[in-house]
């Protein structure tokens, strides 16, 4: 019994050490841990000089040939060699031969009916002559012009009621149209270049059997395009038949000016948006091509413009007032992709110019000034 109890009164004094060599240790312990600094960042700062703002709103697109043709085949026969090769690339003048078609077998029937007409002709003119000698003169040379290699000649005119009858009542007339029918159908066997261009797009080669309605390809003229742009109703004002336009290519090394030649007159349900097309000429366009417009429009008056990442909760910047960092409210007249127009900035107000992370009102900073040169 006597051996637990001091067991008991040992145990206790050594937990009774333990606990007080602890507190100790903790007691000596020191905190190397150093205070934190305070951290003064630097800011860049613009100081305000409101002027005028001229308000530029960008648009793009591309490229559409201002005069294409699809070619398509309004008869049936064989495609035949041309001039030049039927294909994609190949330029042709105004006037030369795009697409031949085989029209041998036709040919051959519109020489018949025209055959016939002057054989229909040359009946008539006995009678002519005893009835109407008065008109004879007049027939008896167009039927001595009268050539079936060539395209029939428009008929004489007919100066009477007598002769306009007889003339009608010998199936003349019916005779003439039918042949004229004949040879406008067959000049559709031959397509030649309405202008000066290049083929963009071919569908068929020599040899190709064409059906009537199919299409042979696509013909447009170099150098003159348009391009549709689409903006926002906000700016329909800036759209205006006759503007010229500033048109930009894709890295910006190449300027062109274009000028409004349409303006749609109905806004887009969708996007909210107007179409317009600009006319731009240069021989180093081509169709397909990717351009930028940019639509000159009003001129703000006492405002100033800033780069878009500046504006706070949408109508709030930062200035700087005795090295602390405030925000004053402003008035955004105009977003476009990278600017914003502002108003309400008074002159002299110094403004971040550039984003701060972790900006708040309140904050202290410093302004960055430029290191000046000495020595010199």
């Amino acid at each position: 019994m006597q051996r637990t109890i001091i067991s008991i009164v040992l145990g206790i004094i050594i937990i009774i050490g333990a606990i007080f060599f602890a507190n100790k240790i903790i007691d000596s312990k020191q905190d190397r841990r150093p205070a934190p600094q305070k951290v003064v960042k630097t800011v860049f700062v613009d100081t305000v000089k409101n002027g005028e703002v001229p308000v530029t709103v960008p648009a793009n697109g591309n490229l559409v040939a201002k005069d294409r043709v699809e070619l398509y085949a309004e008869v049936q026969g064989v495609f035949r060699k041309g001039a030049k090769p039927f294909k994609t690339g190949q330029e042709y003048n105004a006037g030369q031969t795009l697409i031949r078609i085989d029209a041998s077998e036709y040919y051959a029937s519109v020489q018949s009916a025209k055959s016939e007409f002057y054989n229909l002709l040359t009946s008539i003119m006995p009678d002519l002559q005893l009835d109407y000698p008065e008109h004879f003169a007049k027939w008896q040379t167009y039927l001595s012009n009268f050539d079936l290699e060539k395209a029939t000649p428009e008929l004489p005119k007919v100066d009477s009621e007598k002769e306009k009858f007889f003339i009608t009542g010998r199936g003349i007339y019916g005779s003439y149209y039918n042949v004229k029918n004949l040879e406008q159908r067959l000049s559709k066997y031959t397509i030649s270049a309405p202008f000066t261009g290049i083929l963009t797009e071919t569908l068929v080669t020599e040899g190709t059997l064409v059906r009537s309605g199919q299409k042979l390809g696509e013909f447009i003229k170099t150098g003159v395009y348009e391009l549709e742009v689409a903006v926002s109703k906000t700016f329909a004002d800036f759209l205006s038949v006759g503007k010229s336009v500033k048109l930009f290519n894709l890295d910006k090394s190449q300027e062109y000016t274009g000028k409004v030649i349409r303006v749609n007159g109905r806004v887009d349900q969708t996007s909210q948006t107007i179409t317009s097309f600009i006319e731009v000429s240069g021989d180093n366009l081509r169709e397909g091509q990717y351009l930028e417009a940019a639509l000159s429009g009003e001129t703000v008056t006492k405002a100033i413009e800033v780069d878009r990442s500046l504006l706070t909760q949408n109508d709030k910047i930062f200035v700087v007032k005795d090295s602390i960092l405030d925000l004053l409210d402003v008035t955004p007249i105009y977003y476009s992709d990278k600017k914003v127009v502002l108003k309400d900035v008074p002159d002299g107000t110094t403004i971040v110019s550039k984003p701060i992370i972790g900006a708040y009102a309140g904050m202290l900073v410093k302004v960055f000034e430029e290191p000046t040169e000495t020595g010199k």
